[in-house]
């Protein structure tokens, strides 16, 4: 886990504690060539140390999970069938270079798929992949940036792949309603995923939860945060003597939640005063530590 990902982590279990609610931890894994082993189990240990914890779990790992997706294609299969069989999906055999070279991608953003299997498959000999048929994105409020820009998230969407592999926007669907989300916080990165999801869940009948995209986080450079400016991996800072307070600190001073020089602080001492309107609404900076001698 890198300072970036914990900084959201951090604004999504203060918010969690601040309202008295649950934290709900899963592993969302369904991608298996992508999945690292030990990636998983690195990054809880990287929340444990910086005392954010969890709540719920309970079919996998016991009482305090996490959930991990890959042992819940049940639950999808169930959710895709009823998609299907209520006429939201359909067969897309296009490839990537066929939507390339046919879609629109506005303002450099992902291409906007034109539809072209709507009325039959294109190519019948093809794996098909399911799209669910989004004739235009539902608008939805988000906690921090106010309305949703118009066209945010357009075009048919995959929902389970040609390999057979469930779909990211489904499968946190399902496991939203399944689990009784109120809140979803996360990146900014994903919120042009939102209309989609909102969609799919008043497909399957659900309430929709409310959603707070959390600004990312730029190096001094003005540029998101990575490997060009140091290291950013928590791990690496835990291994050269960063006191896990100090982290905090700089996470939260990059919140609007510390003034700086207040730190270091625990995580738990932030969540009486924690308020999603002091949060920033913008991309911000983040100083990283000094290097410290283990």
């Amino acid at each position: 886990m890198h300072l970036g990902t914990a900084r959201t982590a951090l604004c999504a279990w203060l918010q969690a504690r601040a309202a008295q609610g649950q934290f709900v931890m899963r592993i969302e894994d369904l991608d298996a060539p992508r999945v690292r082993p030990g990636a998983a189990e690195a990054m809880l240990e990287d929340l444990r140390w910086l005392g954010l914890d969890w709540d719920e779990g309970p079919d996998v790992g016991g009482p305090h999970g996490p959930y991990v997706q890959s042992q819940r294609t049940g639950h999808y299969e169930r959710a895709f069938e009823t998609l299907r069989t209520g006429g939201w999906l359909y067969p897309c055999t296009c490839s990537r270079r066929e939507i390339a070279e046919a879609a629109s991608a506005p303002d450099g953003d992902e291409p906007v798929y034109p539809g072209t299997c709507r009325g039959g498959a294109t190519h019948p000999s093809r794996p098909p992949a399911w799209r669910f048929a989004l004739p235009a994105p539902p608008a939805f409020v988000d906690v921090l940036q106010g309305p949703s820009s118009p066209g945010l998230g357009a075009g048919d969407f995959v929902v389970r792949r040609a390999d057979g592999v469930f779909a990211y926007q489904l499968a946190v669907v399902v496991d939203d309603v399944a689990m009784g989300m109120t809140d979803v916080v996360r990146g900014d990165d994903l919120r042009a995923s939102t209309p989609r999801q909102v969609a799919l869940y008043r497909a399957l009948g659900a309430p929709v939860p409310a959603f707070m995209h959390v600004p990312l986080v730029l190096g001094a450079d003005g540029h998101r945060l990575g490997k060009r400016h140091g290291s950013t991996a928590l791990a690496a800072l835990r291994a050269a003597g960063h006191p896990k307070e100090q982290i905090v600190a700089i996470l939260a001073e990059s919140l609007g939640l510390l003034e700086p020089g207040q730190g270091p602080v625990d995580a738990a001492s932030l969540i009486g005063a924690f308020d999603p309107a002091r949060l920033p609404r913008a991309p911000g900076l983040i100083a990283l530590p000094d290097r410290v001698s283990p």
